[in-house]
């Protein structure tokens, strides 16, 4: 979430939802994780609602978009913004799981659980959108590619 009092709304909503569904509750996770389930669905929720804006990013993305299996590295001219805006352009299936994984820091187990796809396939995902990522980047902001 963006802010903190998006956070708490979402997990206020995301606990009234697992109130009125606790009759739900089969037991066949743990409690913790069936609620932590629901309020990370509450958050996905609201953000497509809001046409997903962009989580804030902090100066560590940077370095994390250059890690060693990407390959790349972006103009000294490339902001914070620029890269925010770049995670915006991706399609939708990528966006979620770069946000996922590059911003928000999930690893790919965590990723499969939230957008309920499998490990394999965040990391399909993530490697597929930060190479759309890279390529965005490099074509509008010069980026060298190496």
């Amino acid at each position: 979430m963006k802010n903190s009092h998006d956070a708490e709304e979402a997990m206020q909503e995301g606990f009234i939802n697992a109130f009125t569904k606790l009759h739900q509750f089969t037991g066949e996770v743990t409690f913790g994780a069936w609620l932590k389930r629901i309020v990370i669905n509450k958050c996905l929720d609201m953000i497509k609602a809001r046409k997903l804006e962009t989580v804030a990013i902090n100066e560590q993305i940077l370095s994390v978009v250059e890690d060693d299996d990407s390959g790349w590295h972006v103009a000294d001219h490339v902001t914070l913004d620029h890269v925010k805006a770049a995670i915006d352009e991706l399609p939708e299936r990528y966006k979620y799981a770069v946000q996922l994984f590059l911003v928000e820091g999930y690893d790919h187990e965590e990723v499969s659980e939230i957008l309920n796809i499998t490990p394999v396939a965040s990391r399909t995902l993530v490697h597929r959108g930060k190479k759309k990522l890279q390529d965005l980047l490099k074509d509008i902001y010069d980026g060298t590619g190496y």
